[in-house]
């Protein structure tokens, strides 16, 4: 039986080699003692079949280690006195006229006489009185052995262990070190009333397994040096060298996934696998952007497993167990106003940040007929946030555009753009929002300032409409009335938080498309938003870009954004433009708004 001293003195390539053979499976990296202690677990509940597979291996073992000691033994169990190896015929006769008793000492001395024949051989020239003579000294030999034969049994169980030769193991019962095999084929030649001829057998049998030891060895050494290389390709672990980046998705099985942003938070190869156990230990919610260590996947493994999260959306761990749900944090009116004059300023953001600012924590919508250049303001708007406020978290979502604006978009604006064109179905619309509005969600909890300009908001609707199952309320234009309130929902989620953080939206809706259902999305979101901005076709078809109706653009509570000198000068500029169309006054303020550097000395200029 294995015991831990033969078990540490074997190399990791045999350890590797006898948990394979008993089916013993242990982890890629572990050490030579949890392997050891491996087996000794199993030798402990599966005694019988440990122990005849250690009989099997140690006693070959033993064998393939001593194949030069049998010639020089057997020439001392022989005779004293020396002669030239016998035809075989004699060693056929003597076999078959012996009685049972002494079939033992034959099978003994006949491999031996093969074996002096291979180290010496001769041609066969004996004559007919050496076989006298073989015959008389075979009839002495049986003497000694019928005397002798009880005696030696005690001292053959001692040296079994050590030598184990295949010649004295075969005939041999009562041996412990026999294989099982062995001992079966004992017995069913016992069994056998022909028992002499079956013995007779026995030793060429036994001289082609003396042979077998060289080629045996030689495959047992090309067998080990693969292992061995195996074993150094084997030793290389990946564990812990990859971190990945992605948004966590949880299934309803209470498993998830970290999505890339790369495919826009859908399905893909690069996503992370997460357990049960992690969501719950570190209490991860959908939506959160965990940053952690990857392992490799396993066998029948098809993703990456998350070893271990680092950071959660920019925290560390113990802050994300103790965070507030966005649901309970406490709403404001947006105080701070984003600087789209400063850097990077065009003459669209200028304007917007006059005659309707825009704050952290801002619902904002832009009302647009179609051809406005609602997507040109949108990127100035974007554009200008990301090189005045880097603090702010910026992501632009896509909802049934075309594909040429995605590229456009996320080649010519600094952030983050998730996209979903018109040529895919509603649910991934549907998908990619949800997923967006709870990464948002997530950031401002843990107290980040973060920016979704979503374009457009109508088609998102109508997504969700396709999407909604039919409730049987249906409103004008085909419109479900419970196909609304998710994306009123995701609307409703912009807001400036008590104590830090802020969720700002910026989103636009068509109108005067010819579709009812357009309409009616826009009536339910008109009076939702703090800050509306509408563009006039008719500025646009004059080419005054931006195409803004100056007069209906404001933001509510814009004294909390303006300082109160701006505010006065807001007011009197408001009350001049308000007896002109919207034509005549996006022309006078555009006239009067190039020639300023800022808008400071803008407004200045109003006053001469």
């Amino acid at each position: 039986m294995f015991n831990i001293e033969t078990l540490r003195s074997k190399s990791v390539t045999e350890l590797t080699k006898i948990l394979k053979d008993l089916g013993v499976k242990v982890a890629r990296n572990s050490n030579d003692n949890d392997k050891i202690f491996a087996v000794l677990d199993f030798q402990a509940s599966n005694p019988k079949v440990a122990k005849d597979y250690f009989n099997a291996t140690e006693t070959s073992m033993n064998t393939e280690e001593q194949p030069a000691e049998k010639p020089a033994k057997a020439p001392v169990k022989k005779a004293a006195p020396k002669r030239q190896p016998a035809k075989p015929k004699a060693e056929v006769k003597a076999p078959v006229e012996e009685t049972p008793k002494t079939v033992e000492k034959a099978e003994e001395k006949a491999p031996a006489a093969e074996d002096i024949k291979a180290e010496q051989p001769k041609p066969e020239t004996a004559a007919a009185p050496e076989e006298n003579n073989l015959s008389q000294a075979k009839k002495k030999r049986k003497r000694v052995t019928a005397n002798t034969g009880n005696t030696e049994n005690p001292q053959e169980r001692a040296e079994a262990p050590k030598n184990a030769e295949p010649q004295e193991s075969a005939p041999s019962e009562e041996r412990p070190n026999t294989p099982p095999s062995q001992a079966r084929s004992q017995q069913k030649g016992n069994n056998n009333p022909q028992n002499s001829g079956n013995q007779h057998k026995n030793p060429n049998q036994n001289q082609h397994q003396n042979q077998n030891p060289n080629q045996n060895q030689h495959k047992q050494h090309a067998e080990k040096a693969e292992e061995h290389h195996n074993e150094h390709r084997k030793e290389f672990n990946f564990d812990g060298m990859v971190s990945i980046e992605g948004v966590l998705e949880i299934l309803p099985d209470n498993y998830g996934f970290l999505r890339s942003s790369d495919f826009s938070y859908i399905s893909s190869p690069d996503d992370v696998y997460v357990s049960t156990a992690q969501i719950r230990n570190f209490g991860l919610k959908t939506g959160d952007t965990v940053k952690g260590i990857v392992r490799l996947p396993k066998e029948g493994e098809k993703y990456f497993s998350l070893l271990k999260p680092t950071e959660v959306n920019g925290r560390d761990l113990a802050f994300i167990k103790d965070r507030v749900a966005f649901e309970y944090l406490t709403p404001l009116f947006p105080e701070e106003k984003f600087n789209l004059a400063g850097n990077e300023s065009t003459l669209s953001t200028r304007i917007v940040d006059l005659f309707a600012p825009i704050g952290k924590g801002q619902r904002a919508m832009i009302v647009a007929q179609p051809k406005t250049g609602k997507t040109m303001l949108l990127k100035d708007i974007a554009n200008s946030i990301a090189a005045n406020h880097p603090e702010v978290y910026m992501m632009v979502l896509l909802i049934d555009e075309r594909p040429e604006e995605v590229t456009d978009m996320e080649r010519s604006v600094n952030a983050e753009v998730i996209a979903s064109t018109f040529d895919e179905a509603a649910d991934k619309h549907v998908k990619v929002a949800n997923l967006v509005l709870a990464k948002a969600q997530r950031m401002v909890e843990c107290g980040h300032d973060v920016v979704i300009l979503l374009d457009s908001i109508t088609r998102l609707a109508r997504a969700y409409n396709t999407v909604t199952p039919a409730s049987g309320k249906v409103l004008s234009g085909g419109v479900d009335a419970n196909a609304l309130h998710k994306p009123k929902r995701f609307f409703g989620a912009a807001r400036k938080i008590e104590g830090g953080g802020s969720l700002t939206i910026i989103a636009t809706a068509l109108i005067d498309t010819g579709s009812k259902m357009d309409e009616v999305i826009f009536e339910e979101f008109k009076g939702t938003g703090n800050m509306e901005l509408q563009l006039d076709r008719k500025i646009a078809n004059r080419r005054i870009y931006p195409a803004i109706d100056l007069v209906s653009s404001s933001t509510r509570r814009d004294d909390l954004l303006l300082d109160e000198v701006t505010s006065q000068r807001m007011w009197i500029l408001r009350k001049y433009l308000s007896e002109m169309n919207p034509v005549e006054a996006m022309e006078f303020v555009n006239k009067n708004i190039r020639g300023t550097l800022n808008n400071e000395e803008f407004l200045m200029s109003m006053n001469k």
